[in-house]
């Protein structure tokens, strides 16, 4: 199989690049602006803050003023809560829970750029890629005893558009614009012009739907339950919140969980 990993990453095709551009823009506002008067007004108690186009305002300024990359890890689902509402103290005790913003910390400050676009890229290429998708592809392509390459990965190919300009890969915020721009007499403008689709598994949705699926997902919670990891309160908290219309968001915590627990189970743990 021919797999199309990596382009995106090298690209720049994901929308969290333009998304992150896009708060990198506050800090362009002059300090003394921002400190003496939009943040007083937007993120103090008062009345105006409570109308609907300033508490977007609000949000837009909280998170333009997390610094990078720990930006970006705002929207991990595990940073909705404080942890000790969700692991067990026991647990809890045996881990650095730091560890997994410092290796992202790692990876973005490595990159020897100045570009925000070039080290989001780089974290991409290190996290995303290396330590993520590619280990699901190959294993899953082995399990099934097909061989998998990745052509837009080829080294010859990563190494050139390293060399693109940030400034020409993301054109103010247009996804992939150098690669639009240098194959658009070679590709069809359907192919250039189609939305990004993603690879989300509609497990919450297609719980509420099959029955045998939820019986099994509950199940597995509950044997999980017992295991001591997570607190049960948490667990009971999440079953709820799927059940009360957010099946889509609260489902991918819930697939996690059930999978782990399958694999826990199937290697005798």
């Amino acid at each position: 199989l021919l797999a199309g990993d990596g382009g995106d990453e090298i690209f720049a095709g994901n929308a969290r690049y333009a998304k992150q551009k896009v708060f990198e823009l506050y800090r362009q506002v002059p300090r003394l602006l921002r400190t003496g008067v939009l943040e007083p007004l937007l993120l103090g108690p008062g009345v105006m803050a409570k109308l609907p186009i300033l508490r977007k305002a609000r949000s837009y300024i909280q998170q333009a003023n997390i610094p990078m990359p720990d930006r970006m890890e705002s929207y991990n689902f595990l940073h909705r809560s404080p942890l000790d509402t969700i692991f067990s103290s026991d647990l809890l005790a045996t881990i650095n829970v730091d560890a997994p913003v410092e290796n992202i910390r790692d990876a973005y400050h490595r990159a020897d750029v100045d570009s925000l676009l070039k080290r989001m890229l780089h974290i991409d290429l290190k996290i995303t890629l290396a330590d993520n998708d590619l280990r699901k592809v190959n294993r899953m392509c082995e399990l099934a005893d097909i061989g998998v390459r990745y052509p837009m990965l080829d080294e010859r190919l990563v190494e050139f558009a390293a060399r693109v300009p940030s400034s020409m890969l993301l054109k103010r915020f247009e996804l992939r614009s150098f690669y639009r721009d240098a194959l658009g007499k070679f590709l069809a403008p359907e192919t250039l012009d189609k939305n990004k689709q993603g690879f989300g598994l509609p497990f919450g949705v297609w719980m509420v739907e099959h029955q045998p699926l939820k019986t099994l997902a509950y199940d597995s919670l509950d044997s999980f339950k017992k295991r001591g990891y997570l607190k049960p309160a948490y667990l009971d908290q999440l079953i709820e919140q799927h059940r009360t219309g957010h099946a889509s968001y609260y489902g991918v915590m819930i697939w996690v969980l059930t999978m782990l627990e399958q694999w826990l189970h199937t290697h005798g743990h």
